[in-house]
């Protein structure tokens, strides 16, 4: 006894929820990559220039320090944590918003910067990456005649500060320390130190808001661009799938 044949309306029954089906899977599939594994962020600001340049798109590795499961405050087990030099990605302390810096101070690390010159455990640091800061009296802070941003940093950082006279302990972007890091915590800063709104206006930032390290620019966007056939013009060519450092 031969089986029925299907009617066209069974067939397309069929073939919508096989459809349904194959987008489901695509859909978990690409949910479960974005929260686990690899997530595009996009580069809006200038602070980490030229490492990283505004227009940049990059791929984020998640897994790498240990992805944050949702909805809970746990994260899967990383599989090495964050060390000096690193480029990380992370949650802002201050605000809900997502920043990329360099990792400049891990947990114990003495941090001091003495007319510009970044200095980590008495060491001053070498640094190829970053550009290069103005002198001292072209600080952040020159216009600001209250002093707003030195008493916000002196707020920030008192309670770490291990110099001599801390009554009167008033530091500036360029002058500062010398503090100490404290446990869980990380020290952040741009490569473009000038440019860069980072550790020294908001703190340390917590161990647990890292999100990831980038691994690729798979694509890059000059926005100031305004010539003809932006697709081909504005695009920066020669830095897709350069793998930033």
């Amino acid at each position: 006894m031969t089986a029925p044949k299907e009617t066209g309306i069974e067939k397309a029954k069929k073939k919508t929820f096989e459809w349904i089906r194959a987008a489901a899977w695509a859909i978990g599939i690409w949910l479960l990559l974005s929260t686990f594994v690899v997530q595009a962020y996009f580069i809006p600001s200038p602070s980490m220039e030229t490492t990283l340049m505004v227009g940049d798109v990059l791929f984020v590795n998640k897994f790498l320090f240990g992805a944050k499961i949702p909805f809970i405050n746990a994260h899967l087990p990383a599989f090495r944590q964050p060390k000096h030099g690193d480029i990380v990605v992370f949650i802002s302390p201050i605000e809900d918003s997502i920043l990329v810096k360099r990792l400049i101070g891990l947990p114990g690390d003495t941090l001091q910067m003495k007319a510009a010159v970044l200095y980590r455990n008495g060491l001053a640091m070498v640094e190829p990456y970053i550009q290069a800061s103005a002198p001292p009296e072209h600080s952040l802070d020159q216009d600001d005649p209250g002093k707003t941003i030195r008493n916000q940093m002196r707020t920030l950082q008192i309670g770490h500060y291990i110099g001599a006279d801390p009554e009167h302990y008033l530091p500036d972007v360029h002058e500062w320390g010398p503090i100490v890091v404290p446990k869980d915590s990380l020290w952040m800063m741009g490569d473009n130190r000038d440019m860069s709104r980072d550790a020294r206006f908001w703190g340390f930032v917590p161990r647990g808001n890292v999100r990831g390290t980038p691994v690729i620019i798979y694509y890059s966007w000059d926005a100031g661009s305004y010539r003809p056939l932006p697709f081909v013009t504005a695009t920066r060519w020669s830095r897709i799938f350069h793998i930033p450092r």
